[in-house]
């Protein structure tokens, strides 16, 4: 109501909510039957079966030895430097960290990895502030606990452990 006591006008643009539930209901309700029942069913069928028809080919996909996988995250801060591993078929890897890089060994199976960081006499942290350094160790550490590692999308490879980390697949 309006302060001269009359009803407040409507918007021309918004329609009634009854009537548009009407119309809705009176063309699902002229269809015929099995008209309605296919087109629900060719709904309700095309995700899945997209979904199904991507599935197999991204759990079947070797692991990309030889390739540079980019830790998914944002640079930190004053720096355009972003985590990479690098698995070759002999298994040796090597870490760029956020400040440091890193020897390693990895076992890759189908669905398992291990990483076990390079000799006790390899220099971890060169000339970085704590902060840095801090992530460095924390993300090395997050690399010794992953257990397994699976496809998530086309260029994405989650490792999984302790804390799940996603790598992207760098692909220049």
């Amino acid at each position: 109501m309006t302060a001269r006591g009359r009803p407040a006008a409507r918007l021309a643009f918004a329609p009634h909510p009854v009537r548009l539930q009407h119309r809705v209901t009176f063309m699902i309700a002229s269809l015929p039957r099995l008209a309605v029942l296919a087109l629900l069913a060719a709904l309700t069928a095309l995700p899945a079966s997209t979904v199904l028809s991507l599935w197999p080919a991204q759990a079947n996909e070797p692991f990309p030895f030889g390739s540079e996988l980019m830790l998914d995250a944002a640079p930190m801060r004053g720096s355009k430097r972003v985590p990479i591993i690098e698995i070759e078929d002999n298994g040796s890897a090597s870490i760029d960290l956020w400040c440091a890089s890193v020897k390693a060994q990895a076992t890759v199976g189908d669905t398992a990895i291990t990483i076990v960081p390079g000799g006790a006499g390899q220099p971890l942290f060169t000339q970085c502030d704590a902060d840095r350094q801090a992530r460095d160790a924390d993300l090395l550490a997050a690399l010794t606990q992953v257990t397994g590692w699976r496809w998530r999308g086309g260029e994405i490879i989650e490792l999984s452990g302790a804390a799940p980390l996603r790598f992207r697949l760098m692909t220049h």
